[in-house]
């Protein structure tokens, strides 16, 4: 689908007025931060959690704004009733300035990229590629290492990049998070080294009213044989099972991870876009 509207500060503008300065030095260098949402049948996808980061990422870097929550949410709703769109992703971006009042906010829609069904039932391919973030809890433009990680993915013919710290531990994907399972338990790596996703934090909650258990720590690919599978988790993807990481390969997805799947789609289905 064609959009033909953009939000610069609040404002609707047609999308072939949209432009950066080629002298923007702050998005040249990656002084921003961003959100994507998920937007299905006209449902709005966890909003105020996005919100929440949003403005977390921001404080983290030091980029000062004067982008209220109400401020971007107001623009939001503007924007796709503008495009009369009920599915897409909304992307946001907050590009920082010298100053609070030189910061831009721009909103845009677009079309969203779906995981092949057959990947939620065989899972996908992954690679190893040694990355620590900078800002592991911050959402932000600097995302070179992440872009030539996931291209070495694709390259290699895989879904994603599960990103090695120094430690040699698994901390995320390049756009996702990562967990393995093993029984009715998720292993999670540790939330202080890890972007603390919204989908993510939609599977916790549905996992802990289901009776599974959370239990963070160290992750390591030569750790694989001890876990009944693994999987991904982004607000496109929803939960993607993992079939290989590098030469690893997992069993058939677990049953505890088909009810997983299951329960986490019924949530989606009836929560009306809120979290509580």
């Amino acid at each position: 689908m064609e959009f033909k509207y953009f939000s610069h500060n609040g404002k609707l503008t047609p999308i072939e007025g949209a432009q950066v300065p080629l002298s923007n030095i702050e998005y040249a260098y990656g002084f921003g931060v961003y959100e994507s949402i998920r937007v299905s049948n006209g449902v709005t996808y966890f909003l105020e959690d996005h919100m929440e980061r949003l403005m977390e990422s921001a404080r983290i870097i030091g980029l000062t704004h004067t982008f209220s929550r109400e401020i971007i949410s107001e623009a939001i709703a503007e924007l796709l009733e503008k495009n009369a769109v009920g599915t897409c992703n909304v992307k946001i971006l907050i590009i920082g300035g010298r100053t609070s009042g030189d910061a831009q906010l721009n909103i845009l829609c677009l079309n969203p990229l779906f995981p092949d069904k057959k990947m939620y039932r065989d899972g996908v391919q992954t690679i190893t590629y040694k990355y620590d973030r900078a800002f592991p809890h911050a959402k932000t433009l600097n995302m070179l290492q992440s872009y030539l990680a996931f291209r070495t993915a694709k390259e290699a013919g895989a879904y994603d990049a599960l990103l090695i710290d120094r430690e040699g531990r698994i901390t995320e994907g390049t756009r996702t998070n990562f967990f393995c399972i093993k029984g009715k338990t998720l292993f999670s790596p540790n939330e202080k080294d890890i972007l603390l996703g919204v989908t993510r934090k939609v599977v916790l909650k549905v996992a802990a009213g289901n009776g599974f258990e959370v239990v963070q720590k160290d992750i390591r690919p030569i750790d694989f044989r001890d876990y009944d599978g693994a999987f991904l988790t982004s607000t496109s993807s929803k939960i993607l099972p993992i079939r290989s990481v590098d030469e690893f390969q997992f069993g058939e997805r677990p049953t505890a991870l088909k009810e997983l799947m299951r329960v986490f789609d019924e949530f989606l289905d009836t929560c009306g876009g809120k979290l509580e």
